[in-house]
């Protein structure tokens, strides 16, 4: 009974080393948020490449889209 009981400890403490690594695969890892991804399918107002227009953007993003005290009126 012990050896059965070992055996099936041992199973299921090798089980967890067949995994493969999780890891994210980007192209661009050191890249800025507003340096865009070089598609088409963005908002029209923003220009790739522009820090400004990216933080207004996302500045009203955050206070029109998100916020709920301006939401609840």
């Amino acid at each position: 009974m012990k050896h059965i009981l070992f055996a099936m400890a041992m199973l299921a403490a090798l089980s967890a080393c067949g995994e493969k690594p999780q890891a994210l695969q980007t192209s661009k890892r050191d890249a800025s948020a507003y340096t865009g991804t070089g598609k088409a399918f963005v908002n029209k107002d923003w220009k790739q490449g522009d820090k400004a227009s990216w933080e207004s953007h996302l500045k009203a993003r955050n206070q029109y889209g998100q916020n709920d005290y301006t939401r609840m009126n």
